[in-house]
């Protein structure tokens, strides 16, 4: 089609040059490429963030379970659920995770007026926004913690008191 509305131009009485003919869509491409590159990179920094945190919050409780495989293993021996471990795992992750959400969210607050230029369609206080990433994040949480508490509570308790 540039190619027809290049010679019809040309055409035109008074010699008309045509060059650069682009359609819309292609300029709307090449308006918004730097930005949408921006945009995936940001996104592929906070997805390997993400990542990173799972990984570390699941590598602190994992270590953690390890170096209680005895308490865990009295606890068992002494009556206690395989439910009771988990949940006892659990709050201890989740309460680091919700620790650091609330952190998070009064950093995020706070560090939103620098994003203002960068955000279209969405306010800087967006509650959707922080609701939907407090759960994603509290749902890494869960994952990276539910992992060592199930593996905790099938500690065997006498070869749990046995080990040193």
């Amino acid at each position: 089609m540039t190619q027809t509305l290049a010679q019809i131009v040309r055409q035109t009485p008074g010699n008309l040059p045509a060059y650069s003919i682009f359609s819309m869509e292609e300029l709307v491409q090449r308006s918004t490429a730097q930005r949408r590159f921006l945009m995936w990179l940001v996104t592929a920094f906070a997805v390997a963030g993400l990542v990173l945190a799972g990984i570390g919050l699941y590598g602190a409780i994992s270590q953690s379970m390890a170096q209680r495989t005895r308490e865990i293993g009295l606890r068992m021996a002494l009556g206690a659920q395989l439910s009771d471990v988990q949940k006892l795992i659990l709050k201890q992750g989740m309460f680091l995770a919700a620790i650091g959400s609330l952190c998070g969210l009064l950093i995020a607050f706070g560090g939103a007026g620098m994003m203002k230029s960068m955000l279209y369609g969405v306010s800087t206080s967006d509650p959707i926004t922080f609701t939907c990433v407090a759960l994603l994040l509290f749902g890494t949480a869960l994952v990276a913690c539910w992992i060592p508490a199930r593996r905790a509570s099938r500690v065997e308790p006498m070869i749990a008191l046995r080990a040193e």
